[in-house]
């Protein structure tokens, strides 16, 4: 299956980087960049990459994010400890407050 981005870099590649820059209003580094990718890696997807792992899984947001929700005047320690005690998660009130930040838990 062919994205757009995969059948703009087939037709476009060898056209002059700051033709595509022009026709698309994009910074010629940006083409540079795309072309780049396309001729190395044969597509223009975002490839993983390194870095630290979260801290706190998939399941572990959504359960956090339902505890905050029931009762949204518990401290970073409090909701920490429920979780430990309800769900057997070990986390920290650091990743706590940090995570229900991220979420748009502000307090």
């Amino acid at each position: 299956m062919q994205t757009a981005s995969t059948n703009i870099c087939e037709r476009m590649c060898n056209k002059p980087i700051h033709y595509i820059s022009l026709l698309l209003n994009i910074p010629r580094s940006t083409v540079s960049v795309i072309i780049t990718k396309w001729k190395q890696l044969g597509t223009t997807a975002t490839q993983p990459q390194s870095g630290r792992p979260c801290k706190i899984t998939e399941r572990g947001q959504r359960m956090l994010k339902c505890t905050a929700s029931r009762s949204r005047k518990l401290s970073a320690e409090s909701t920490a400890k429920d979780l430990q005690t309800s769900c057997g998660l070990q986390i920290s009130t650091i990743t706590v407050r940090r995570e229900l930040h991220g979420m748009g838990f502000h307090g």
